[in-house]
C-alpha cells in the first residue's frame, strides 16, 4: 500500500478553483495593458456602468480605475426568481510598466469599453495624483 502525502492548502484551492470567477459586481476587472505608438494602453469592460460614475487616476505609477453601478429605481413590488446584477462600487489598481506623461493621459469609454492612452516619457515618475476626466 503505497502512502499519499495530504496537502491541505491544494485542498482549499482546489474547492475555489471549481467556482466560477466571480467579482464585486458582476464585472469583469480584467485589464489589458500593452504598448502601441509610444503609448501604454490600458483596456477595461464596464458594461452597465455610467461614464459619469467612473474615475481615472494616476498615483505613485499606478492606473487606478474605481466607480459605481447604481439602481436605476428600485421597486419593491417586484417578485424577483433570480437577481444577479450587482450594485455598488469597484476599484482596480493596475502598476503601470513605465513612466507616462501624466498631464497627457487620456480616457475614453465608448460601448462599455473604457480605454486608457498613457503617453510613455522617459523621465521618472511624480509621486503626486492626477485625475483624468473620462470622455463618452
Amino acid at each position: 500500500m503505497s502512502l499519499i502525502k495530504w496537502e491541505p492548502l491544494m485542498d482549499i484551492e482546489n474547492v475555489f478553483d471549481s467556482f466560477p470567477t466571480l467579482t464585486k459586481l458582476g464585472v469583469d476587472f480584467a485589464v489589458d495593458v500593452y504598448e502601441k505608438d509610444k503609448n501604454i494602453i490600458a483596456e477595461m469592460n464596464l458594461p452597465g456602468i455610467d461614464p459619469d460614475n467612473i474615475n481615472v487616476s494616476i498615483e505613485n505609477n499606478y492606473l487606478r480605475i474605481s466607480g459605481s453601478r447604481e439602481e436605476s429605481k428600485e421597486e419593491k413590488n417586484k417578485h424577483y426568481y433570480s437577481k444577479e446584477i450587482k450594485r455598488g462600487t469597484f476599484e482596480r489598481m493596475v502598476r503601470l510598466p513605465g513612466t507616462v506623461e501624466e498631464d497627457k493621459v487620456t480616457a475614453e469609454f465608448k460601448n462599455g469599453e473604457l480605454v486608457v492612452t498613457l503617453p510613455k516619457t522617459a523621465e521618472s515618475s511624480s509621486s503626486k495624483k492626477i485625475k483624468i476626466d473620462v470622455k463618452k
